[in-house]
């Protein structure tokens, strides 16, 4: 596990939180699992406790497959992620907040985690910030250089995330070619960032909307005019029995 001494307090507290359980303040409340983080108050607060924290950086944590995990964006404003491995899931990449169980260790000849040996695909190194955290702290001793100063995070906009932060688990392995440095995403931001995201959002929901229409057009244009079974069956109910023929009595 990371020293809790060498770390800032927001970095300790984010990966000692337990996300997704009820909110007590708001425990009858719908969606009130604590599913966001707040960097100033170092501690998890479910939506309905937005109010108060407005002005302060927030982080959306997500859950894919039983495990916390948060955009590779947003892990870019916080630390260097280079080397960690990410995934691809409802078109956000994301990567895994703490290291996760293994039923039995990897024997084979391949590319391992360099803390906890889980498999990896190549080039990657780490399986999750925690494992990577927790080689530098054995290694160099300290993680100032590779914390970033983060003036203002926020959650993402509405209907471009999936709000409840659950994922759905048709995800992929990022490729190699696309392994993502704390210097690309910083030149990504900027005046011209939220206009980007807010336009591929706004042109996949066209795209969708549009293929759904095509094909209801596309099942209303083919369904058959009548259906040669219903026609049969509501005839054969429609015949009325003829009069009963009985054999003669001797």
């Amino acid at each position: 596990m990371v020293s809790s001494n060498l770390l800032p307090r927001w970095l300790e507290a984010l990966l000692r939180e337990k996300f997704f359980n009820a909110c007590v303040i708001h425990e009858y409340a719908k969606k009130n699992e604590k599913n966001i983080f707040c960097l100033d108050c170092c501690t998890s607060i479910c939506p309905h406790c937005l109010s108060p924290h407005r002005s302060h950086r927030l982080l959306q944590i997500r859950r894919y497959v039983y495990h916390d995990v948060i955009r590779l964006d947003d892990a870019e404003k916080l630390m260097d992620c280079a080397s960690v491995q990410a995934y691809t899931t409802n078109s956000a990449k994301v990567v895994f907040l703490n290291q996760r169980p293994q039923t039995r260790q990897f024997r084979g000849s391949g590319n391992i985690c360099s803390t906890c040996d889980r498999s990896l695909q190549d080039p990657y190194h780490f399986c999750s910030l925690s494992c990577k955290i927790d080689y530098l702290l054995r290694t160099e001793g300290k993680l100032s250089k590779y914390l970033f100063e983060c003036e203002y995070l926020t959650l993402p906009e509405p209907g471009c995330e999936l709000e409840d932060g659950l994922l759905t688990p048709d995800s992929v392995l990022e490729p190699p070619g696309s392994m993502r440095t704390s210097s690309s995403s910083s030149a990504g931001e900027g005046a011209g960032g939220v206009g980007c995201r807010t336009l591929a959002c706004t042109a996949t929901t066209e795209f969708v909307r549009k293929k759904r229409s095509s094909v209801s057009v596309y099942r209303t244009a083919c369904r058959p005019i009548y259906s040669p079974v219903s026609e049969i069956s509501a005839g054969m109910m429609n015949r009325r029995k003829g009069t009963p023929q009985r054999s003669p009595l001797y």
